[in-house]
Formats: C-alpha cells, sequence, structure tokens
C-alpha cells in the first residue's frame, strides 16, 4: 500500500512522536489527496494536499495546505520535491484551488519555498500569561475529548468572524482533538448554562503550556478560562499565549501562502476594493497560465496575455502575494503542524 510506504518515508525524515505520526495516517491521511515520486516501488519523495477553506475578501476560498513534504536521504538535491510541487501547482489549478500554504519544517526551508513563489505572510504574537484572576460562578469550564456539535459550531462561528483566516471543518475539529490529547493538551469549553460562551485549545511543548485558540464572548469568560488553564498547568513551566499578529507585540512568522489561481484571486480583491486601479505584469516560473497582464479598475479584473496599457507593475508570482496578502495579516491557526 502507497499508504505504508509514505508513512515509513515520514518516519525517517521527521521527528515526530510515533503517536502523532500514527493519529495523522489514522485520521488525516488519505491516497487522494497524496503525490509522489518513486524509484522502482520505493516511495522516495511524497507529499499530501490537504484542503481548507479560508475567508478572504468577504468569500470563502479554497486553499491547499502542504503537509509532509519529504524526500529520502539519498535521494536529496535532485529536484525531487521541486518537481513534485510543481506538478502539485498544476493538480490544484485544475482542483479550482486559489491558495496554497504550508508551514515550514526547519527555518533554512523559507528560502527553499519562496523560490517556488512561497511568501512569509502568516503571522502570530506571542505572549506569556499568568493567573489572570478567577472564574466567574456563572461561568463553568470543562475539558471534551470527544466531538461535540455545539463546541464545534461556535469555533467555527468565531474564525470566521476573522477576514483573512484559514477555516476548519467538522472533520478538522475532530483531527484537533485528537492532536491536542496526544500533544498532552486540552480543549475547554466555558458555558453559561446551555450556551457555550467560550473555547481554548492547549498544547504542552517542552518550553511550557501553549494556548493557541483561545475564543469567549467577554473579558470575563476570557479571564476565567486563562485562570482554569493557569490552575490545571502542573509542568512548572510557563504558560504562552498564541494569537492573531496584534499591533505593538513582536510578531513572529508561521507560515507561508503561494498564490494558484492569480485570476480568481485578483478578480475577488478587485471586488472588495473597488477605488483601487492597477495594471500588473505578471511573471510566474511555475504556472505559465497566470502569466500576462492584469487590469484592475471599478471593481473587475482582466486578463490578457498582451500588454493594453502604459507601464504595468511588474511583479512575480510571490510579489504579489506579498502585495495583497500582507497588508491583510492572514492567519492560521490549529494546523497540525
Amino acid at each position: 500500500m502507497i499508504k505504508d510506504k509514505v508513512k515509513t518515508l515520514w518516519e525517517l525524515c521527521f521527528d515526530d512522536s510515533q503517536a502523532f505520526i500514527d493519529l495523522y495516517f489514522r485520521l488525516r491521511y488519505k491516497d487522494e489527496i497524496t503525490m509522489t515520486i518513486q524509484d522502482g516501488e520505493e516511495v522516495v519523495s511524497a507529499l499530501q494536499m490537504i484542503p481548507y477553506p479560508m475567508t478572504f475578501c468577504d468569500k470563502e476560498i479554497r486553499t491547499s495546505y502542504i503537509s509532509g513534504a519529504c524526500t529520502h536521504p539519498d535521494h536529496r538535491g535532485n529536484g525531487a520535491m521541486r518537481e513534485l510541487l510543481s506538478q502539485a501547482f498544476e493538480r490544484m489549478t485544475n482542483e479550482g484551488v486559489m491558495l496554497s500554504t504550508l508551514i515550514p519544517a526547519e527555518p533554512w526551508l523559507f528560502d527553499y519555498y519562496a523560490r517556488l513563489g512561497y511568501v512569509p505572510v502568516f503571522r502570530h504574537s506571542l505572549q506569556q500569561v499568568s493567573d489572570a484572576g478567577t472564574t466567574d460562578e456563572e461561568v463553568v469550564i470543562r475539558k471534551v475529548s470527544d466531538y461535540d456539535p455545539e463546541a464545534y459550531r461556535y469555533l467555527n462561528h468565531k474564525m470566521h468572524e476573522r477576514p483573512c483566516c484559514i477555516q476548519h471543518t467538522s472533520d478538522d475539529f475532530k483531527v484537533i482533538l485528537a492532536d491536542a490529547a496526544v500533544s498532552g493538551g486540552s480543549v475547554y469549553i466555558a458555558s453559561v448554562g446551555n450556551s457555550i460562551v467560550g473555547l481554548a485549545v492547549t498544547y504542552l511543548r517542552e518550553s511550557g503550556l501553549y494556548i493557541n485558540e483561545l475564543f469567549s464572548d467577554s473579558p470575563k469568560v476570557k479571564a476565567g478560562l486563562l485562570h482554569h488553564i493557569a490552575f490545571e498547568n502542573t509542568t512548572q513551566k510557563g504558560m504562552f499565549f498564541i494569537t492573531p499578529p496584534a499591533l505593538g507585540a513582536e510578531q513572529s512568522v508561521l507560515g507561508m501562502a503561494r498564490i494558484i489561481d492569480a485570476l480568481g484571486f485578483l478578480q475577488l480583491y478587485a471586488a472588495y476594493y473597488p477605488e483601487k486601479e492597477m495594471s500588473i505584469e505578471l511573471t510566474d516560473k511555475y504556472l505559465s497560465v497566470n502569466n500576462g497582464y492584469y487590469y484592475l479598475n471599478k471593481g473587475k479584473c482582466t486578463h490578457s496575455k498582451q500588454r493594453l496599457s502604459d507601464s504595468p507593475l511588474k511583479l512575480t508570482i510571490s510579489e504579489l502575494g506579498e502585495l495583497l496578502l500582507a497588508p491583510m495579516q492572514p492567519y492560521m491557526s490549529l494546523m497540525l503542524n
């Protein structure tokens, strides 16, 4: 089975726990989203293209998250991953995907993926937190380990309030629950009566306990969740809160994005910003369908292979991604990275 061969390659290339690997290949891996290069019967390079919705310009677009990209040590340096990603871009185009995202496994990979058109636009802020006070008596906080449709509805509603953010399906939420359990973390729900008013997801790392998401209907509920999590944090290590990039706070790069469908992306952008007028000459080394001239005017975007205006702005696909996405401060979380 191809799945077993990909799993063997993963175990060779990544320093993940066996519990995490088993979880990934039980709940997340699918043959139909996997691409490989083989040498005889051996899989020497592989990746998965996990579909995620994303809010963008008041719409929901299709994205493809590159996961588990790896090449056997004996076959590195031969362009196998570059070829695999090039094939993946073509497949994404055919499947109507607008954007590809990923989180580099190592810092040096940011430069590698940049050469393929990815730009580091997903950022987050990190703050160390201490016990934030007390929990209001009306607020009941409990852990959940099994899928709860009401909890997912609350998470989904809150995440959709973010204007440029990777979203999670109900199946994703099941994976999030399992991943939190494997990592020594938890998923907490805060309720008042029968209504959910807050939710938090924590993960345990070597450096401490990390709150990867926390949503609440009020500052009081947020304080209660933080207090409850701090009370249960018996690691004797710090507690850290990961949030979307905050003004005045230090920001760190988490993930990268690459535009796959330039025309579709620009059409949504133009409709959302009808006041913007732009003339662009775009080049894409890996997706020739994106090459050409784009004209944004009065909420519309048209594409031509021939220049129709003077002095267009010359951009590569990565420069276009930076220009459009960076000001929006896109966000991703709970990505099983």
